[in-house]
């Protein structure tokens, strides 16, 4: 049953670093921010709750040399860093030319933010996340063909390359993360390719998610749980489909 007053970004936040130990006290997280509302409300979520759980925060932001308002999205995203006084950071990358252009760029923001960690001492790094993204994900391994396995997406934890990645916002729907956006009078940016019907993700979020909510109001939370029920059971979700989830891993 719906809760009639459903609790706030921090909230689910608190839970989520605490019911998994994302960040043990005496840990330092860089958080990857863009600018974008996600990373900017996973900023000022993180920026609140670091004393009382103990750990440092650092700030990086990833500019792909894509396009020219990315510059002028980190500078804001800059701005808003040291006012919550969190030490920021950036770099510009280059991405190779080739097909599935996301995926490059993810790859290669990756790297950065590795490398900024490292630097900053920090041993994980938090991404903005949330259950929206991993319904999303969830959909487009599914269309593309996947294993069983392949459905465990975005975990709230997860060590990649020998490095940490948190997830503290995996719970919280995109209405979360706008209406603390609102609430606090948070600056961000917005990104143009968000809505670029070139890529999949965007017709899976701005087509394919409305029409199933339509049928089933609560589908993203039915996909996230099913997302949680898969990572949790690994060995159950070994299944043997053929996973043809290969040019587009994530």
């Amino acid at each position: 049953m719906p809760r009639t007053h459903p609790p706030t970004l921090i909230t689910l936040a608190r839970a989520a670093l605490r019911e998994h130990a994302l960040v043990p006290r005496g840990s330092s997280v860089l958080v990857a921010v863009s600018g974008g509302p996600d990373s900017m409300a996973l900023l000022h979520v993180l920026a609140l709750l670091r004393r009382r759980l103990g750990f440092g925060l650092f700030a990086h932001g990833v500019d792909h040399g894509l396009r020219p308002e990315a510059a002028v999205e980190l500078d804001l995203a800059e701005r808003f860093s040291r006012s919550l006084d969190v030490p920021f950071t950036r770099s510009r990358v280059a991405v190779c030319a080739g097909g599935n252009l996301q995926a490059r760029a993810r790859a290669v923001r990756w790297e950065a933010l590795r490398t900024a960690a490292s630097s900053a001492g920090a041993d994980r790094i938090a991404t903005g996340h949330h259950a929206d993204d991993r319904a999303e994900t969830l959909l487009m391994r599914i269309l593309r063909g996947t294993r069983l396995r392949g459905l465990a997406v975005l975990p709230p934890m997860d060590c990649v390359d020998g490095s940490i990645r948190i997830r503290p916002l995996f719970r919280a729907l995109r209405a979360d993360v706008s209406a603390h956006v609102a609430r606090h009078g948070l600056p961000f940016a917005s990104d143009p390719s968000n809505r670029d019907p070139r890529f999949l993700r965007v017709r899976v979020r701005h087509e394919v998610i409305p029409q199933l909510a339509r049928l089933s109001p609560r589908i993203v939370e039915h996909l996230a749980r099913l997302a949680d029920e898969a990572g949790a059971n690994p060995d159950r979700s070994a299944g043997k489909l053929p996973d043809l989830d290969v040019t587009h891993r994530r």
